[in-house]
């Protein structure tokens, strides 16, 4: 097949490289969403017209490079560590090596979609097969919806290529309802895909006029898959939402806004027992039902046994009884974040503390931070990792199948970097979680990455078809109703308190029911016509 030099010769890696940032540009902070259903073109039409593995690795590269290395450098915000005791030259270097590992993390998935879509069109052309459009276009979506599968066993997960369409596109977003996050990649995949082939058509060194006819034809299909999954979305987004008075209760959030530079220090500490201490008061006051507060919001340990803070420093021990107090004097129901302890271990967790207060559940953090919270294969690099990171990574995770039961029903808790795992949300709603409780800090990066993680809170809210009440540190706080609207975000940076009233759900859209269906069905579809194409 012989392709213009001026679209490939001249510079094929510059123009993977270009695909890779204009799809690094959708998410925050550019939310230019709608270069998602172009991006993937260039990939796509390189990786086709080439037959060398080594080139089309190559090109994989440099398109996830420029998607994740984008999409991803708000990790660079951990720098500077300086208040953590830690130079400023390693401080940057610790930033820099996270920014790298992550990125290359994603890029291999590009690599090996790349690379795989490769082999498959040489084993095509060598076989003569017929169809090799339709063939090439499900074996492209197979393999990369497979490649997310994949990625959300291992602990590094947040760049699939759905969240480039939250939180703006929510009509395509509700395309997750039917199985999860992987049907919006499916449907970016397949019309770039589209695309890319009418492009390959228009190109291709034979009789102008088919040709041409063929690529119109591709892209006019292209088209009308784009505006065909954009009116699947709008029929679930139309929806009414039934919610019953008796379903409802009025829901008050905190975002105590403690910098980590002075979180873990007795400006920080006082200033967060302080807040959350006037906030919980002041939302009482309001006739709300319950408070939300963020992850370790107060970073102590409650004695569950005891129902009590325990803190070796009399000073703050005073202060976290008068918290206590505060919780008896109110009556008011809370989800605290805090830390529990699992044998000699500590967790990351949401405590269910009722207005006596008793604590009646408690859910612990299930997907720890790598290097974070946890240190991987801590029996080779324990040592290692103790000597040269200044975090503390040592937390113990909870069970996958915690029920977080609550007296306004059973929740569905994420704290965190949970957010990105959509399975995880998924299971606890099939379990008969009733709402979605996310409890986060963010304030270790820049603004961009609690902008992204809102977004990944609202397909969760999506995908379950269920309200989402988020407490943050530092920002962005929000609640985000069944349908993905934002019904209230907060500030960046800002003490702020909000009430609100949300409902409880009990319905099951088919991602609940089925989980990720999509997958394997492509898989067998991408057999079949590969079968029948010889």
């Amino acid at each position: 097949m012989q392709i213009p030099k001026q679209l490939w010769q001249a510079s094929p890696i510059l123009l993977s490289l270009l695909g890779g940032i204009l799809m690094g540009l959708t998410p925050s902070p550019v939310e230019a969403w709608s270069l998602a259903w172009i991006a993937l073109v260039p990939l796509w039409f390189l990786v086709v017209t080439r037959q060398s593995l080594r080139q089309t690795a190559l090109y994989g590269f440099c398109w996830g490079i420029g998607y994740q290395g984008l999409a991803l450098f708000w990790i660079t915000g951990v720098h500077p560590m300086d208040w953590m005791g830690v130079p400023w030259l390693a401080s940057l270097a610790i930033a820099l090596f996270c920014w790298v590992f992550i990125t290359l993390w994603g890029t291999i998935l590009v690599v090996l979609w790349a690379v795989g879509m490769t082999a498959f069109n040489s084993l095509l052309n060598r076989q003569g097969a017929k169809f090799r459009t339709v063939t090439r276009v499900l074996v492209g979506i197979a393999l990369w919806c497979g490649l997310e599968a994949f990625w959300t066993l291992g602990d590094l997960n947040w760049t699939s290529l759905a969240y480039t369409q939250s939180p703006h596109n929510l009509l395509i977003l509700h395309l997750g309802q039917i199985s999860g996050p992987f049907t919006v990649t499916a449907a970016v995949v397949a019309v770039n895909g589209l695309i890319a082939e009418a492009g390959i058509s228009y190109f291709s060194n034979q009789n102008k006029r088919v040709t041409g006819s063929n690529a119109k034809q591709k892209f006019i299909l292209a088209l009308g898959l784009l505006i065909g999954f954009h009116l699947i979305g709008l029929g679930l987004y139309s929806r009414p939402l039934i919610q019953p008075t008796q379903a409802a209760f009025k829901v008050g959030i905190i975002q105590g806004n403690i910098p980590n530079t002075i979180k873990l220090y007795q400006d920080g500490l006082s200033r967060a027992i302080e807040n959350y201490t006037n906030g919980y008061k002041a939302l009482a006051d309001e006739g709300v039902e319950a408070v939300l507060t963020p992850e370790t919001a107060l970073p102590f340990i409650w004695d569950e046994q005891v129902n009590q803070f325990r803190s070796p420093v009399p000073f703050y021990q005073y202060k976290l009884d008068r918290f206590k107090e505060a919780i008896l004097d109110k009556g008011v129901l809370l989800w605290l974040g805090a830390f529990g302890e699992k044998g000699d271990s500590l967790t990351n967790s949401l405590f269910t503390i009722t207005g006596t207060g008793e604590t009646i559940s408690r859910y612990n953090k299930v997907i720890l931070v790598p290097l974070g919270e946890y240190i991987p294969f801590e029996e080779l690099l324990g040592s290692l990792i103790d000597r040269l990171s200044p975090l503390d990574a040592h937390l113990a995770a909870g069970q996958p199948n915690q029920q977080f039961d609550t007296p306004f029903g059973r929740a569905i808790a994420g704290i965190c970097y949970e957010s990105a795992f959509a399975y995880h949300f998924r299971h606890q709603a099939a379990r008969g979680g009733e709402f979605i409780l996310s409890a986060s800090n963010n304030a270790h990066y820049s603004e961009t990455m609690p902008a992204q993680h809102h977004a990944q809170d609202v397909m969760r809210a999506i995908e379950t078809d269920r309200w989402a009440v988020r407490a943050t540190n530092t920002g962005y706080s929000g609640i985000v109703d069944p349908h993905g609207r934002t019904l209230w975000l907060s500030g960046i940076n800002t003490y702020q308190i909000h009430a609100a009233t949300v409902y409880r759900r009990q319905t099951q859209t088919l991602y609940v029911r089925w989980g990720n269906w999509l997958t394997p069905t492509l898989i067998g579809l991408a057999i079949l016509a590969f079968i029948v194409s010889r």
